[in-house]
């Protein structure tokens, strides 16, 4: 079994860290947190104190001095589920999920999961079926369908779907093995540029200004902890694209908030302009979505050299999926997760995780390697880039092994209330998870409230 401690170790190793930063990490806490047999808890801790790393490390190349990084295993548990315990004004947790979205069985009595959270996956799953837009319509129409078939029908017209797999399954497919022999993530030099000292600063990432093209979960948190360290932070979205709105609240403190349309020159034109001031480029589209509109690592690295880019994707860089889509519980049913899941459980059908883990640990995680890339700017110079998925993420948190966990108590938000922070915004009294970061000398703040999207206009705050 591996304790948090080795994980960090790990990943501070894998990320090019000094061997002696990890005396300031704190790690406290034990499994289990969650119910699950999968040791989510440890993965939340590891990664959460990786990021704290990372920000001590740059602080330390700030002002001379090391901090201590301290991660309860609890809190860190809490943090990966925080959309759970999001609350307006005290009312109903905000519900993200449309109603045709979920598990079904196909024709030949496999599980699919169709997610169809966004109105244009919904309408082209239903084109596929060819049936009502009830659950009971939908139903009926992926009984007519083999489980492999119509996985493979609807990615194939680029919606959301995974057709669940065992783990032994999954390790034979050929997309499993291109992704086992990538590391969790990865951190290389794109380009060259002269070294960038920080100057003296209050916070650890203040000045540095980030580009956040995300959605959903993995993405926006990494922005989020970013401003949490000082960072400027201006999330681009496009006026056009739907978004889920319950997620743009729990991921948006601390950020400014921009629409560009990238599909217009003009729009181009200005998230160039934007990109030549920036320091950290974060993307989490589809492979090639945002490469197709000119702002590849590479294209990036020269319009501003020292640049650290972090390219987020689903199924990884490598193999016959890097260019699927997909969302964090479609990658758990599909590579074996929820399958082990019901196995253990004794149950027909997926059984997840008790969180969103592959989505919370990429966010830390392009967090963690945005500021590793910072520091390597720092101390050798260099344009650098990022590169992690959500299956990369899933593969290490099954590394990290098992526990026998299942029964354990499912906090609710009353269990939770010692872990909750709330903040006025335009949306209304927002209820949130606070950070599981602790910083002896600079503790993670977001110095401004969520906002709706396309709030700013396209240019960085002065």
């Amino acid at each position: 079994m591996t304790t948090p401690e080795q994980a960090l170790t790990e990943l501070w190793q894998l990320a090019g860290g000094p061997a002696e930063a990890l005396d300031s990490a704190i790690l406290r806490g034990e499994e289990p947190v969650l119910p699950s047999i999968f040791r989510v808890g440890t993965a939340a801790a590891a990664t959460t104190a990786a990021s704290g790393l990372a920000a001590s490390e740059l602080w330390r190349l700030r002002s001379g001095r090391r901090q201590t990084v301290t991660v309860d295993m609890r809190a860190a548990a809490i943090a990966f589920r925080a959309e759970r315990y999001l609350r307006i004004d005290d009312g109903p947790p905000p519900s993200g999920w449309d109603d045709l979205a979920g598990y079904y069985q196909t024709g030949d009595g496999r599980w699919i999961q169709l997610h169809t959270n966004f109105p244009h996956h919904r309408a082209g799953a239903l084109e596929v079926l060819d049936c009502e837009p009830n659950r009971d319509a939908v139903a009926k129409a992926l009984c007519g369908w083999e489980g492999a078939a119509i996985d493979d029908a609807l990615a194939e017209r680029g919606l959301c779907a995974a057709l669940m797999r065992s783990s032994e399954e999954w390790s034979r497919h050929p997309h499993a093995v291109e992704l086992a022999t990538l590391p969790v993530f990865e951190i290389e030099r794109i380009g060259d540029a002269d070294p960038e000292p920080l100057p003296a600063a209050d916070r650890p990432l203040a000045g540095v200004r980030v580009l956040d093209l995300t959605r959903v979960i993995a993405g926006p948190v990494c922005g989020r902890e970013l401003a949490s360290h000082g960072a400027t932070v201006l999330r681009v979205s496009g006026p056009h694209l739907p978004s889920l709105p319950a997620l743009v609240i729990e991921s948006g403190r601390g950020k400014h908030s921009t629409f560009i349309d990238l599909r217009q020159e003009e729009g181009r034109d200005r998230l160039r302009a934007l990109v030549r001031e920036a320091d950290v480029f974060v993307q989490g589209y589809r492979p090639g979505a945002i490469a197709g509109r000119g702002f590849s690592p590479e294209e990036l690295a020269r319009e501003r050299p020292g640049i650290v880019c972090v390219s987020l994707s689903a199924y990884g860089r490598k193999g016959p999926w890097s260019g699927r889509r997909g969302f964090d519980s479609l990658v758990q049913v599909a590579t074996g997760i929820a399958d082990a899941g019901s196995r253990a459980a004794g149950v027909d059908g997926p059984k997840p995780l008790p969180c969103q883990a592959l989505d919370h640990g990429s966010g830390f995680l392009c967090a963690f390697g945005a500021m590793m890339g910072l520091v390597k700017r720092c101390e050798e110079g260099g344009s650098w880039h990022v590169r992690l998925s959500l299956a990369q993420t899933g593969r290490w948190i099954e590394s990290l092994g098992c526990i026998d966990a299942l029964g354990y108590p499912d906090p609710g938000a009353e269990d939770v209330a010692d872990l909750l922070d709330t903040v006025e915004s335009p949306f209304g009294k927002v209820t949130y998870v606070r950070s599981p970061v602790g910083l002896g000398e600079t503790p993670p703040l977001w110095e401004s409230p969520p906002v709706p999207l396309g709030t700013h206009p396209p240019e960085w705050p002065r």
